[in-house]
């Protein structure tokens, strides 16, 4: 189920993926992820460094600078984590217009929603399934999220953010394609 408003979802999703955060063993850091190149301390590191900048060039609202990923990526995701839980949930942010330069302008806390939050989501499957954890994410918020990417998918594709599609069944569980749309094979493993 999504929860209903940008700053009630984001905290779901978050607490989600920060129950995976701390689910991770001491050893397991430097684990293989389903993003080629990346080890499972890497999907926090840029959760916690892509998205400041492009609040702040939006928005002109810093986030407060935390703890290095590379000693503490549980400190280093619980603080950026509660940082953009107070964006959302400050009132003040409600009317805020997001202007980002390449992107049209909309209130913040969609543009959070639309491209933070959503991208942890994803990125939760990464981390759980890099480490042996439960890697289910909730069928509805998957079927959304590929409804509402397939019509751009030439363009997600030429952003560089996704790797190339990753065919599985049409009749496959929705998650599986978020997964595969999203350049990941359901089926990977460590």
């Amino acid at each position: 189920m999504i929860p209903d408003g940008p700053a009630e979802e984001h905290r779901s999703i978050a607490a989600t993926f920060g129950d995976r955060v701390r689910g991770v063993a001491a050893d397991g850091w430097d684990a293989p992820t389903p993003v080629p190149e990346w080890r499972a301390r890497d999907v926090v590191r840029h959760l916690v460094e892509w998205f400041p900048a492009f609040l702040a060039d939006g928005s002109d609202i810093e986030l407060p600078p935390g703890p290095d990923v590379d000693a503490d990526p549980v400190a280093a995701w619980e603080h950026h984590a509660a940082a953009v839980q107070a964006v959302l949930d400050d009132p003040a942010n409600a009317e805020v217009t997001f202007a980002h330069p390449r992107l049209p302008q909309m209130p913040l806390p969609r543009a959070i929603a639309e491209f933070y939050t959503g991208d942890v989501f994803m990125h939760t499957w990464d981390l759980a399934r890099a480490t042996g954890q439960d890697d289910t994410l909730d069928a509805e918020r998957c079927r959304t999220m590929v409804e509402g990417m397939a019509p751009l998918d030439e363009m997600l594709r030429q952003s560089g953010q996704y790797g190339a599609k990753v065919p599985v069944a049409e009749d496959a569980p929705w998650q599986d394609r978020l997964v595969g749309f999203i350049g990941r094979d359901p089926r990977w493993r460590p």
